[in-house]
């Protein structure tokens, strides 16, 4: 029994990278990347499906642009005054951590005006509701190989 210790060493990390392995990461725009021209980005927004923990990249001309999060009010008036966030390096990831619809604006005058403006409706789950008490989650599975693993390690150790 005790030769099984790294096995299930290797089932408790197996687990947790699946945890994070769930997340998906999106290039906004895809190969267009975050730009005044030639994405509709209200269409690509529509075309993907986004959770909490999903990533979206922002590729873009660093300070040609920004990537601004802003509220739905700051989004309809095309405004970053009170922003929530403000980058302009040229590659933002950020990281969808809350569901709800979370808005991004390119600040720079005009920009946001011309279609430079997302807005993403994220869930908390993948089917978009409250997992069912029956439903299999990668997170709880890696739990129960925790669990598994303690006790197992307990009978080793007798």
């Amino acid at each position: 029994m005790a030769n099984a210790l790294p096995l299930i060493v290797a089932l408790v990390a197996a687990a947790g990278c699946a945890a994070l392995a769930s997340a998906t990461s999106y290039t906004v725009g895809d190969s267009q990347g975050w730009t005044t021209t030639g994405v509709d980005y209200s269409s690509w927004a529509s075309r993907n499906t986004f959770v909490v923990g999903d990533t979206l990249v922002f590729n873009y001309v660093s300070k040609a642009h920004t990537v601004t999060e802003v509220s739905k009010a700051g989004y309809d008036a095309c405004s970053g005054a009170n922003a929530l966030s403000d980058d302009d390096t040229g590659s933002t990831t950020i990281t969808l951590q809350t569901p709800g619809t979370h808005y991004f604006i390119c600040n720079v005058p005009g920009h946001c005006a011309s279609g430079m403006k997302l807005a993403v409706a994220v869930s908390a789950s993948p089917s978009g509701t409250a997992p069912s008490a029956g439903a299999l989650q990668v997170p709880a599975m890696a739990s129960v190989v925790a669990a598994a693993a303690g006790a197992a390690i307990k009978l080793a150790l007798f």
